[in-house]
């Protein structure tokens, strides 16, 4: 069976290419934040190679599915999809984090095709996704809106005015998925300020509330696939996964949230991601 016929397998071998990828660019630069985005780069690839309608020769067409990266320092995760999915050549990738470099520890929607806003500030993503799917509301369009959010970004109350306005509105035609790796920067969320119980608040709101592995592309690709007619009400994936996933040393550890490799442990890394 070739890879096309097999979403997954074709899915899971993206993600392994992202990974190996963005550890590369952190390691070159000395800058970045791996854990993130090794938590979500399996989210991130089975929705563009898995879910997500669009062409990187249009990048503007209106017709596309729209994503908004609202965890916007995983530009790790974030620029190797792009990347993997054709809007620009891997040679872009070696100037993460240069000088004038189009890629900036945050994405910039005026520098690169496929961003569809600049996000860094967290909390700030997930209402622009609902503005976006509002204005396909109003005119009628079928394009999906998704937004990822990390888990320690709930902890911002734009998110919450955010999915009181979307929950209000019914907006079926936008998916919140959250990465729930319970760890932000310097310790554990629910050391930092609790969000449990998640999915219950999110009902609350009027969210459709799914619960996954983020890291089983098979049943991600089963829950972000499903069509969303008829559902009356935006989805809400809680995505359980691994900061540092794939990569012994940095799983589950909060230092890896903005850790840098050096060369002995660039080389591990290598070693494992295979």
């Amino acid at each position: 069976m070739t890879l096309e016929n097999d979403p997954a397998a074709l899915i899971r071998e993206k993600a392994l290419w992202m990974r190996r990828t963005a550890f590369r660019m952190v390691h070159e630069a000395q800058l970045g934040h791996p854990g993130g985005d090794f938590s979500a780069i399996d989210i991130m690839a089975t929705l563009y190679f898995g879910v997500m309608n669009y062409d990187p020769a249009q990048p503007d067409l209106a017709s596309r599915d729209r994503f908004i990266m609202s965890k916007g320092h995983a530009t790790g995760a974030l620029y190797t999809a792009l990347c993997a999915a054709g809007y620009y050549p891997e040679d872009w990738l070696k100037t993460y984090m240069q000088p004038k470099s189009l890629l900036n520890g945050h994405p910039n929607r005026n520098y690169l095709p496929g961003i569809e806003t600049n996000t860094g500030p967290l909390g700030h993503g997930f209402p622009v996704a609902v503005g976006i799917a509002i204005a396909g509301q109003i005119s009628g369009a079928d394009y999906r809106t998704f937004v990822l959010t990390g888990d320690g970004e709930q902890q911002e109350g734009s998110n919450w005015e955010a999915a009181m306005t979307a929950g209000h509105r019914k907006l079926e035609n936008l998916t919140l998925i959250i990465d729930r790796n319970r760890l932000q920067q310097g310790q554990g969320t629910e050391q930092t300020a609790g969000l449990d119980p998640l999915d219950d608040k999110y009902r609350a709101f009027g969210f459709h509330v799914e619960m996954a592995d983020g890291h089983d592309v098979g049943a991600l690709l089963a829950l972000l696939s499903a069509s969303p007619k008829g559902r009356g009400k935006p989805l809400c994936i809680i995505a359980n996964t691994v900061k540092g996933k794939g990569v012994s040393f940095m799983e589950n550890q909060a230092g890896w949230h903005h850790g840098v490799p050096n060369t002995e442990q660039f080389a591990q890394a290598m070693e494992e991601l295979v």
